[in-house]
């Protein structure tokens, strides 16, 4: 009888050698720090968080699957299409003591073919580029499928993704905007009330500024006409046209800057520091202000400072809303 236990005791001890012995750990509970991961259209880059493994035993690896729309249709082709974009040679940064002109500019620069959006298989994470601005409107689900020592895992609807157009502030910043009314007489100076600034996206296409100015009422005045002047030696658009020259229409200023932001750097001279300040003046005679005599003529004296973030065309509008034009 003691044999026999004996002999029993040594087949469960063999039994449980044969047994495989479950390797690491693979959690049911991996996610983002927030599901909902938001794409700004058309940035120059924008990456989510990665995937929180939760203690999984690493290496894991991810795969994105199954990437649809809210009603569970299938997302657009866009998604899968790839778009040209510039973008700068791989090592390459602007420098703008340096890159002076197009030419020394396109020596760093290249056309290339980007999808809108890439998914790190190693970290989960999500990378938007300049390319997204093709993306439609709208939120998309999708699944991943997680890999590591113990196997493969599906967790489904893991985050969403909202495709959303850029905030103003994302594209544009004002940091200064009044106006005066200047005596052609005294050359006293009046406040006036502040221009409304306002700035339009009309295309992905290009890196334009083209700045208007209008009276109350909506009606252009015309810089090719010279309605629309320099004032004295304080800096004006050109000064912060660093690689092509402004050109003068009938309605607006239009000057292709080519790298954003824009302006891209600050005005200095050897005795001020302008900052991205624009000066300019309206003459009298082409001007009436609400509340101010006709005679002696007022000139309209506006000053301004703005910024462009990102690449693009763009209507920077600046009204006056006490001004009525001749």
């Amino acid at each position: 009888m003691k044999t026999k236990y004996i002999l029993g005791f040594f087949a469960l001890l063999s039994m449980a050698a044969c047994k495989k012995i479950q390797q690491g750990f693979q959690s049911d509970a991996i996610r983002y720090k927030d599901n909902n991961i938001y794409a700004k259209r058309g940035l120059i880059l924008y990456q989510s968080d990665r995937i929180n493994a939760d203690g999984s035993t690493p290496p894991y690896t991810f795969k994105l699957l199954n990437l649809r729309r809210e009603d569970g249709s299938p997302a657009p082709a866009q998604f899968n299409t790839e778009y040209e974009i510039t973008t700068f040679k791989p090592g390459m940064s602007f420098d703008a003591t340096t890159d002076t002109t197009v030419a020394l500019l396109n020596k760093k620069r290249e056309t290339v073919k980007r999808l809108p959006m890439y998914f790190n298989e190693t970290s989960g994470q999500l990378t938007f580029n300049k390319a997204s601005a093709n993306l439609p409107l709208g939120k998309y689900y999708f699944d991943v499928e997680m890999t590591n020592v113990t196997g493969t895992k599906l967790f489904p609807k893991l985050a969403t993704i909202n495709v959303v157009d850029p905030e103003l502030e994302d594209l544009f910043v004002v940091t200064d905007n009044v106006a005066n009314g200047f005596n052609d007489v005294t050359g006293a100076v009046t406040a006036m009330r502040n221009p409304t600034i306002t700035c339009t996206k009309i295309s992905n296409s290009g890196a334009r500024a083209i700045l208007k100015m209008v009276d109350k009422n909506g009606r252009t005045f015309n810089p090719k006409a010279g309605e629309i002047i320099q004032r004295g030696d304080r800096p004006v658009f050109e000064n912060y046209a660093k690689f092509n020259p402004v050109i003068k229409t009938d309605t607006a200023m239009i000057c292709d800057f080519e790298v954003a932001p824009f302006p891209l750097t600050k005005y200095v001279t050897p005795t001020t520091d302008w900052g991205f300040l624009m000066y300019y003046r309206i003459p009298s005679q082409y001007v009436t202000i609400d509340n101010f005599p006709s005679s002696p003529g007022f000139s309209v004296n506006p000053r301004w400072s703005w910024q462009l973030k990102l690449e693009g065309t763009y209507v920077i509008q600046i009204k006056f809303n006490d001004v009525t034009k001749k």
